[in-house]
């Protein structure tokens, strides 16, 4: 059962799968920015798709391509970095980890100095009712905040993670406000395949963006050995 849900961004959440998903710092991407991301993912998009490539695979290398797009932004120009204090990269680093093999099993992760990766398989099959973000984070509420509703186990797993951290992390930094950008970007990893590619993308993150020379020496990753 795939159930579908669009605000500013598409979510698909089906029943047993892997997610692959990027939570970014609020304001971590400006105006300019996110123009430039857009363009750039209309301008793939218009690519004809070869002959040889089914629509299902191409539209798939078309989403991955602009999601490259906005993790240079990420990587390189990001204008919030508040994750490159250690002490919230611990934080957040804590909260990823804090139910895995509970509510969910973790196959890779990372923090970056503006952002985070996430690939995870939910362990609860139904909708889970959701403490609303703007309750653990002091954000306003959103009108999708309903106090008591109910929300797939993706949404509920990424907004305790996100709702947690941000407390922490405000309290560390003495601010109030939004941590994370309200949305996440989030994709259905469908085969071994693009297991693997993620699981990779993820855990090089870091040395991509020039971090460290190699992914085990990145403290706040799940390909670091101590």
């Amino acid at each position: 059962m795939i159930e579908f849900s669009r605000r500013q961004l598409p979510h698909y959440d089906i029943k047993g799968c892997t997610y692959f998903v990027t939570a970014c710092l609020a304001g971590s991407i400006p105006a300019v920015g996110m123009h430039a991301i857009r363009r750039q993912a209309e301008t793939v998009r218009r690519r004809p798709r070869p002959a040889a490539t089914s629509t299902a695979s191409w539209r798939s290398q078309l989403d991955w391509e602009a999601f490259q797009a906005g993790e240079d932004w990420l990587d390189s120009r990001s204008v919030v970095r508040w994750l490159r204090d250690r002490r919230l990269a611990a934080v957040l680093k804590a909260e990823i980890l804090r139910e895995q093999g509970v509510r969910y099993d973790v196959h890779a992760y990372v923090v970056m100095p503006s952002h985070m990766h996430l690939v995870f398989t939910p362990l609860v099959c139904k909708p889970l009712v959701c403490t609303p973000l703007s309750e653990m984070s002091g954000q306003r509420p959103r009108e999708d905040d309903a106090i008591g509703g109910t929300r797939s186990p993706r949404v509920a797993i990424m907004r305790s993670i996100k709702g947690r951290s941000a407390v922490a992390c405000n309290r560390l930094l003495g601010r109030e406000g939004p941590f994370w950008q309200s949305e996440s970007y989030d994709r259905v990893v469908r085969n071994e395949e693009e297991m693997e590619k993620v699981v990779h993308y993820v855990e090089m993150n870091p040395v991509k963006a020039g971090l460290c020379s190699s992914s085990e020496e990145w403290p706040f990753s799940s390909a670091h050995r101590a």
